[in-house]
């Protein structure tokens, strides 16, 4: 009698784990889809106001062309909106550091656009 419930328990116990590991490798499976399809559906430069994020790859620049972006960076952020979206853009294509003073500067501007672009850039560095 003792052997017959051991057996009955060494069974729902291997069925307990064969349920738990199906589980446990189906969310490994959903967390790889989702990441995939949410790295595709990043575009960078799309004329849609909310592209503006970081993609997580890092980016190998040489550093004059690091220089060279800085400063176009911050002669375009003392114009006109349109060219502190410029600005902007080039802070995203960077994505470092530096980009930080003009990302808090565009958040002291009187435009709802580049307020909000800069926030949106600024919250990576959090």
């Amino acid at each position: 009698m003792l052997n017959f419930f051991v057996i009955v328990l060494i069974i729902f116990i291997g069925i307990l784990l064969i349920v738990f590991k199906k589980r446990s490798i189906k969310k490994l499976i959903n967390k790889s889809n989702i990441y995939s399809a949410k790295f595709k559906k990043i575009n960078k430069f799309s004329s849609n106001k909310n592209s503006f994020l970081y993609i997580h790859e890092e980016k190998k620049y040489s550093a004059f062309y690091k220089s060279s972006q800085r400063k176009k960076m911050f002669s375009l952020f003392q114009g006109n909106t349109e060219n502190k979206l410029k600005a902007l853009k080039i802070a995203e294509e960077l994505a470092d550091k530096s980009t930080v003073p003009i990302l808090r500067k565009g958040l002291r501007d009187i435009s709802p656009e580049v307020v909000e672009i800069s926030a949106l850039l600024i919250r990576k560095f959090k």
